[in-house]
């Protein structure tokens, strides 16, 4: 199975978790990285330079109607909801079936009581892509996550929860395993290592 897109969760604590599992990344990882990290609506968008500094991908905020392009690393802008969405034109690329998604920022209202919101993200990944996305919940001290992580595993796709024993807040990993069937619970450290498995073995 080839992965073209990791969507990641994370609210309190998520910042040191994102520099560990983003420095494990090397810049040969073939599939986008999109986040939801939990701020304040005022947050600037020194979150991106922040972890530039962690990982050798490129890390910005996304932007309406970006393409998603892979070996890239994409962030909710504080106060918007991220959403993944197909084009219209699906086909064969690189010899395999997959396609061309874009990124699509929204000013909805929150979603359990966040903006951008780890649930929205999660669903229309989901939708977009099927069985060829990993759903990443790590620390967090909220539910969100747990219903969209839910929705990537309905529809074919994997999930991995950091082992709630070691996140700043094990709430939001608690709570998805709760509700989802996870494939993998593993530590903050095993999770990179994981992820380049799963993504690189299937190009080879």
């Amino acid at each position: 199975m080839a992965f073209d897109i990791v969507v990641v969760g994370t609210s309190l604590g998520g910042l040191q978790a994102l520099t560990v599992m983003l420095a494990g990344l090397p810049n040969t990882f073939p599939a986008a990285v999109i986040v939801v990290q939990h701020r304040h609506k005022a947050s600037d968008s020194t979150l991106s330079f922040f972890l530039q500094q962690y990982s050798t991908l490129p890390v910005a905020e996304a932007e309406d109607k970006e393409e998603i392009l892979p070996r890239r690393v994409y962030l909710a802008p504080a106060d918007y909801h991220l959403l993944v969405e197909p084009r219209q034109a699906w086909g064969h690329r690189q010899g395999r079936y997959g396609g061309i998604a874009t990124l699509a920022l929204s000013t909805e209202a929150p979603v359990c009581n966040a903006r951008p919101s780890i649930d929205v993200l999660f669903e229309s990944a989901a939708d977009a892509y099927a069985q060829r996305v990993i759903g990443v919940i790590l620390t967090g001290a909220s539910q969100d996550g747990a219903k969209g992580l839910a929705k990537i595993k309905a529809r074919g796709g994997r999930a991995i929860v950091q082992e709630p024993a070691t996140a700043e807040s094990r709430i939001m990993p608690e709570a998805a395993i709760a509700s989802v069937t996870v494939d993998w619970i593993v530590q903050l450290q095993e999770i990179a290592p994981l992820l380049v498995n799963l993504c690189q073995s299937a190009v080879r």
